[in-house]
């Protein structure tokens, strides 16, 4: 597999990214709690395997004082329940649903969980959350981007 980056999007049409960060700012004045936001994006980035990604916002995960035991095991939280809040593991089902839309859409009883956590404004801004790291994913790893040169070894 190659690891060269194959474009930089930014550097042929800024208003492609131009377009995703106006999903971005929409998430960011929205009620949805930050440290949850990057928990969500973590979890996506990590099922859809964008180093990019998980490079960045582990780093803004942990500068926001998220802590580095529950990033461990962010990848198996179903296993470590006292770790997260009903409300986080809601939303990361709910997360993992609709990164994987196509296997098996979102079970009602997902649904159901993520509806008992949030209110409807709340499951709006979740589901852009959710939206806007899969774009995101789908864009670094269909060009390859690469990370920042001073995270390489």
């Amino acid at each position: 597999m190659s690891t060269h980056q194959r474009l930089d999007i930014h550097s042929v049409d800024p208003k492609a990214q131009q377009a995703v960060f106006a999903l971005e700012r929409y998430v960011r004045e929205s009620s949805l709690d930050p440290q949850l936001y990057e928990l969500v994006k973590i979890r996506a980035s990590q099922l859809n395997g964008c180093a990019f990604c998980l490079d960045m916002h582990n780093r803004d995960a942990r500068a926001k004082g998220e802590d580095q035991r529950r990033l461990d095991v962010l990848s198996a939280w179903r296993e470590a329940p006292e770790l997260f809040t009903e409300q986080e593991r809601a939303a990361l089902a709910f997360t993992e649903s609709v990164t994987r839309i196509g296997e098996a859409g979102v079970p009602d009883a997902i649904w159901a969980d993520v509806a008992k956590s949030f209110d409807e404004a709340g499951i709006v801004a979740l589901l852009m959350a959710v939206a806007t790291i899969n774009v995101w994913n789908r864009l670094a790893v269909a060009t390859h981007q690469q990370l920042p040169e001073s995270t390489q070894p």
